[in-house]
């Protein structure tokens, strides 16, 4: 699982590139199956990733063209995938969206990450295998009907909360 630190991050979009020229030779964010979040009224920025839930909500693909690979990665079949859009729904992260007509999700590259090697803050790390199973449950509910871009910026409001606490509290010492 790909993790990050909130306070790490510069917003600096190196792991965005070097994800979508790793997957794509093309460096658009669109191309991307990580996103950084920018929310320049509060200083934030996010990456957000595949969170390897534990509820796998993708993996609900009416048509199950989306399975869990050997690292714990999403896997999507693409002569199976139709392009519903189902998986993009049903992520509570906003973590897949749909680029040119297949959903973009993370896969781990195989093991070597390339947004974790890209990121030269040390926001990103990944964690092969790692036990520290996320529940995106609490994500979940509400998330309904927003776009991905709009989850993802709940998610990272979210993440943020207890950043911004002991920042608050750092303060007041």
């Amino acid at each position: 699982m790909i993790s990050f630190d909130s306070a790490k991050c510069s917003g600096c979009r190196r792991c965005e590139v070097s994800c979508a020229f790793a997957h794509s030779q093309r460096v658009g964010r669109k191309a991307s199956r990580i996103k950084v979040v920018k929310i320049e009224g509060l200083g934030l920025d996010c990456p957000v990733v595949c969170q390897a839930c534990k509820e796998r909500y993708c993996t609900e693909c009416p048509e199950e063209a989306i399975e869990i690979g050997s690292f714990g990665q999403v896997m999507v079949d693409r002569n199976a995938c139709t392009g519903c859009g189902t998986c993009e729904s049903l992520c509570p992260v906003g973590a897949i969206e749909l680029y040119e007509e297949a959903p973009l999700i993370c896969d781990l590259c195989s093991g070597d990450p390339r947004c974790v090697r890209a990121c030269t803050m040390g926001a990103l790390t990944y964690k092969p295998q790692s036990k520290d199973v996320v529940s995106l449950k609490d994500y979940r509910e509400g998330s309904d009907g927003l776009s991905p871009e709009d989850k993802r910026v709940c998610f990272a409001l979210r993440s943020f909360e207890s950043l911004r606490k002991s920042w608050i509290l750092a303060r007041r010492s």
